[in-house]
């Protein structure tokens, strides 16, 4: 089965002395993992970074064995904040979480777009709080809606902190996500609140009903916000 298309590295590791297995997440293919030779060599090793948008071939004999890729860079995303350890906690943390809850070979356009909104959106001032909407809308996507609007009430203020119950579970979740609104910026203690209410959900929704481990480089992503 050959196919060529552009996707974006969210998962990589050794495999052989000179090859790397890859997984790329890409609008029309969805998750599709793949071996790239030569993985490991200067030139390629390069450009393979989390994140990165990539051109790839796809090549194999059997829809049901690996294949193997060839790659291009398309765009280099994550060298521009290595020297930023939020924002590149933050994109380690979004593929590793796409790369545990994204079935295979499926496409999912609406997890695709507010993935590339998000990446593109990375290098604006309030780029954490749109990360944290990404969550949302990725909790949403795959199939569970904590329907935040039902607690709305006339205390309801952008700054304020609610305790909500959902599935039997308490929660305290800042009232703009209630409200749906974006701020342009919070104050970091409502950050850190937001993130850790999105990372409740999606560990007692995805991850410890399937027994997955949870990205240690998403509560290194809270600690940043104390």
């Amino acid at each position: 089965m050959n196919w060529e298309d552009k996707g974006y590295l969210i998962f990589k590791r050794k495999f052989r002395e000179n090859a790397k297995i890859i997984n790329v997440f890409s609008k029309s293919r969805g998750k599709v993992s793949g071996v790239v030779y030569g993985g490991n060599s200067r030139k390629i090793r390069n450009y393979l970074q989390l994140s990165n948008e990539l051109f790839i071939v796809h090549n194999s004999k059997n829809e049901n064995k690996l294949g193997y890729f060839k790659t291009e860079l398309v765009n280099a995303i994550s060298p521009l904040y290595f020297s930023d350890k939020e924002r590149t906690s933050a994109l380690v943390s979004i593929c590793s979480i796409l790369n545990f809850l994204l079935p295979d070979s499926q496409p999912n356009k609406n997890i695709y777009k507010s993935f590339e909104g998000f990446i593109k959106s990375i290098n604006l001032e309030n780029w954490i709080i749109i990360y944290i909407f990404f969550e949302l809308s990725l909790i949403k996507d795959l199939g569970y809606d904590p329907d935040l609007d039902k607690y709305k009430n006339k205390n309801t203020n952008q700054f304020n902190i609610s305790k909500i119950r959902i599935d039997e579970i308490n929660y305290d979740i800042p009232d703009f996500l209630i409200l749906n609104q974006l701020p342009k910026s919070l104050p970091n203690y409502l950050i850190k609140k937001s993130l850790y209410f999105t990372r409740n959900l999606i560990q007692n929704r995805f991850f410890i009903p399937n027994n997955l481990p949870f990205p240690k480089s998403r509560v290194l992503l809270e600690n940043y916000f104390n």
